[in-house]
């Protein structure tokens, strides 16, 4: 394993850390290696658009799972982010991973396809969430699930959280695959 990918308890899901080097003048950090991500992984990754989200304090934007691998690199402010594998045939369905994200502690994370993530500005700075992915975006295979799901437990970090009228109408997880909780 590269000493600077990070396996987490979600398969396919990786927390890249790479050195930081600072000075009087700020910082220089390589936020990941192609060739690196692509040994983990075992499979090439091509992305084919970058995005830019910028979200303001105590907003929350979640639980998305798009159909595509996606790297995340928060840029600005204090980024909480919960990461739920949503993927039916997963030995770890319905589990959740969460990271905060600060100046004092930067790094990238793989989100594979099938696992739904979230952002939640945590501090009192709007984040900028920059981020790579596989396909291009059209809409048609977006995936939600609800972003206060009580079997998922999520704890986050603000009360009275500005939501999205999309994301305070998503299913809960049960309701997307009822066959799971029996």
């Amino acid at each position: 394993m590269d000493e600077y990918i990070k396996t987490t308890s979600i398969k396919g899901l990786y927390k890249i850390e790479r050195m930081t080097r600072s000075d009087d003048r700020g910082f220089f950090r390589e936020v990941f290696h192609m060739d690196e991500l692509e040994k983990m992984l075992g499979f090439e990754f091509k992305p084919v658009q970058m995005n830019h989200s910028f979200s303001k304090p105590k907003v929350i934007r979640a639980l998305h799972a798009e159909n595509w691998n996606k790297l995340v690199y928060p840029v600005t402010g204090i980024c909480f982010a919960a990461i739920v594998d949503i993927r039916p045939d997963s030995q770890t369905f319905g589990k959740v991973e969460t990271f905060t994200f600060s100046d004092d502690d930067r790094f990238a994370l793989f989100i594979p396809k099938g696992l739904a993530n979230s952002i939640c500005v945590a501090g009192e700075q709007s984040v900028n969430y920059m981020y790579l992915v596989d396909s291009y975006y059209d809409g048609s295979d977006t995936r939600a699930i609800a972003w206060d799901d009580s079997d998922l437990g999520i704890e986050w970090p603000v009360k009275d959280p500005i939501i999205s009228e999309r994301d305070k109408n998503n299913p809960k997880l049960r309701e997307m695959f009822p066959e799971k909780f029996r």
